[in-house]
């Protein structure tokens, strides 16, 4: 027994602290030649400035796909291909949201349409406005209360949490359903309180869907300080709302994923690292997930400017069409599967372009072991945190076919003041964080290289 527990100790002190000097020299050449020679902000600066916001089935769209492209050329990629995709088109046209007051006159609001709603078809719809402000409140009116009537749900993103996805996770079941569950009480349309962290007057856009079998009726958000002005005005008068929008679906078409890679030397297994090419219609989709395309496209770089001899092929994926339909990743999961592909781990960028602080691993408990384990490889970096077990979106087909997933955890803190909205701009993006997240995951993926 001692035998055994003794060979036990010695091979885990060669496969962990008997590497560490290694991999800790190897970690500090990465993080020198990304935060001296990295591109991924320039290249950031390219995406935002020069294409701007890039929703699916937008002509900005087609030219992020040819941007990618040459991108994961340029960074050297030996094999690069477009993988097709068909999308939903989703357009948003103009649009407006005004509340009459008990005085007669009528004030515009700033007001964003949910992604995937449908509009007025550019005519005026107006009711008088219930609020509630939970799941309780909305389940006690009765469907005669509701009848062409706006509904307004007014339910504040929780600020207790640390972990701020934690609260976004809590409200965003409002934007999902609140337009099937006003139609179903006869209501006209629905709005939402925006999902923000911040205290502003910015709306936040993002995808709803309609249950089957209810009436597509519109769904609108507005920002938190709007939100507070009608709760208080609504506590004294009757408030009348108007809308006139002009967004719908129009139908499918084809688009494209991007996929680069560099060829395995030892063998053709596969690790993913990616983030999604699009975004909302709003800002320029700068951390939402511009900063993941350019952070995946630099751990390309990396390996091929340090002379990484990769044993298992890396391939960087720019994943279309996330926001409003995960169509690129499900495209993505079905050609694995379809072509039998061994892939060996995936992780994504797309929860903003702040330092990191963590990898979030979705993936079995020996897996997550082996990579805990390598935890102070990573600390001098900022990187602490690798109990989290969740994986981007865009990887979920993946992860539900056995493959190992992770998720790059940037500090949440000011993310959600800018998620979805016109402020997600080229501006808000730190250069030094930007790249200290790529740097996080070259790291990783240089480690799952080596040891899987």
């Amino acid at each position: 027994m001692k035998k055994i527990l003794g060979t036990t100790l010695l091979l885990l002190g060669m496969t962990v602290f008997g590497q560490s000097k290694e991999d800790s020299i190897q970690f500090s050449k990465i993080s020198l030649e990304v935060l001296n020679n990295g591109k991924g902000y320039n290249e950031l600066r390219e995406l935002t400035k020069n294409i701007g916001h890039r929703l699916s089935g937008s002509e900005a769209y087609e030219k992020s796909v040819k941007w990618a492209e040459q991108k994961l050329r340029d960074a050297g990629a030996n094999k690069v291909w477009l993988q097709e995709v068909m999308i939903p088109v989703w357009v948003r046209g103009k649009e407006s949201l005004h509340i009459k007051t008990s005085n007669g006159s009528w004030k515009s609001l700033k007001m964003l349409s949910l992604g995937n709603s449908e509009g007025t078809n550019g005519k005026d719809v107006s009711g008088e406005i219930i609020m509630v402000k939970s799941m309780d409140e909305y389940n006690k009116l009765t469907a005669e209360q509701v009848k062409d009537k706006i509904l307004f749900f007014n339910y504040a993103f929780k600020q207790s949490f640390i972990e701020t996805f934690k609260g976004y996770g809590d409200a965003a079941k409002y934007r999902t359903t609140a337009a099937s569950l006003t139609a179903k009480k006869g209501g006209k349309f629905a709005i939402i309180r925006s999902l923000s962290s911040a205290f502003d007057d910015v709306p936040h856009t993002g995808a709803m869907r309609y249950e089957e079998n209810t009436s597509k009726i519109p769904a609108v958000a507005i920002g938190s300080t709007t939100a507070d002005e009608l709760e208080a005005l609504l506590k004294n008068q009757k408030i009348t709302a108007k809308l006139n929008s002009n967004c719908g679906m129009k139908g499918e078409k084809l688009s494209h994923s991007v996929i680069g890679e560099i060829t395995g030397k030892k063998d053709q297994s596969v690790i993913v690292v990616g983030g999604h090419l699009d975004s909302w219609d709003v800002g320029e989709g700068a951390h939402d997930d511009g900063a993941g395309i350019v952070q995946s496209i630099e751990v390309l770089r990396t390996f091929k400017k340090l002379g990484i001899q990769n044993n298992h092929t890396i391939r960087v994926v720019c994943f279309a069409n996330e926001e409003n339909g995960v169509k690129g990743g499900i495209q993505y999961g079905k050609f694995v599967k379809e072509n039998n592909e061994k892939h060996l781990f995936a992780i994504e960028s797309d929860a903003g372009g702040f330092a990191p602080r963590g990898i979030a691993l979705d993936m079995d408990q020996t897996k997550r072991k082996q990579i805990q384990s390598w935890s102070k490889l990573f600390l001098p970096y900022g990187v602490y945190n690798f109990e989290e077990q969740f994986s981007g979106t865009d990887l979920y087909p993946l992860h539900d076919m056995g493959i190992p997933a992770a998720e790059l955890m940037p500090d949440s803190q000011r993310y959600f003041d800018i998620h979805h909205t016109e402020e997600d701009t080229f501006e808000k993006v730190n250069r030094r964080e930007l790249l200290l997240g790529a740097i996080t995951m070259t790291q990783i993926i240089y480690m799952i290289d080596k040891n899987w």
